[in-house]
């Protein structure tokens, strides 16, 4: 079976697909002793090399998962980078063992539910906007909620100009409410509540599709369950 080499090596845990292609585009992996350019395919049985040194898929018990897959309860001053150059970056405050990277973003100055995972194929998956994936928020504003502003939050809000989709909203204290969105766009929730005259005191992620924060404390992650990945990726067999 051929497999596009980027996919490969990040299948191997070495680095992310974009940082592959970013290998490939320097010259620094082979296949077969053969400088390998960005777009090549490598077949099972073929020698791929990065720096002179191979690297080889890992091999999972069977039934065993490949990859890493956690939630994560960020909170507030982590920035959702791989970059370790940035001071307060999520990787190197996960500290995980493997290499892992976020899916997605959750602003630096908000708190709560981000998936991460060592398996690049899934953050296209989980993303893509067209596949309606929800994601659920708490939000604290600066003045009374109205039934006018949820209304006007639900219908879509001119942000980046382009309006947004149609959302789901719900009063949950004076100064409180809960949002549904089924897109990401960066900073929506704040933009759109500063279009009706409201600042955002708060905001917490608790729900990315069926992943719930739960009882999940500040700072604290764990992994996800055979249940719940198979409810982010239904379509999927192997992990």
């Amino acid at each position: 079976m051929r497999m596009r080499v980027n996919k490969y090596i990040s299948e191997t845990g070495l680095c992310s697909r974009r940082e592959a292609d970013e290998l490939l585009a320097a010259g620094r992996v082979t296949i077969n002793g053969a400088r390998a350019e960005v777009g090549a395919k490598a077949l099972e049985g073929d020698e791929v090399r990065v720096d002179g040194e191979i690297v080889r898929l890992k091999a999972a018990p069977r039934g065993a998962r490949r990859h890493v897959y956690i939630a994560l309860n960020k909170p507030i001053g982590i920035t959702c980078t791989t970059d370790t150059g940035v001071p307060g970056n999520i990787v190197d405050f996960v500290d995980h063992q493997q290499r892992i990277f976020p899916v997605g973003r959750l602003d630096k100055d908000s708190e709560g539910l981000i998936l991460l995972t060592s398996n690049g194929d899934i953050v296209n998956e989980i993303l893509r906007s067209e596949n309606a994936h929800e994601k659920e928020y708490l939000v604290g504003v600066n003045k009374p909620v109205s039934e006018g502003f949820l209304a006007g939050m639900a219908r879509g809000v001119r942000v980046h100009g382009q309006m947004t989709k149609p959302c789901r909203t719900a009063r949950i204290a004076k100064f409180g409410f809960r949002i549904v969105l089924t897109q990401g766009l960066n900073r929506q929730i704040r933009l759109m509540a500063a279009a009706f005259g409201y600042r955002v005191t708060q905001l917490r992620r608790v729900r990315i599709i069926n992943v719930k924060l739960g009882n999940l404390r500040i700072g604290q992650w764990r992994n996800l369950t055979d249940a719940e990945l198979k409810g982010l990726l239904p379509e999927r067999t192997q992990w």
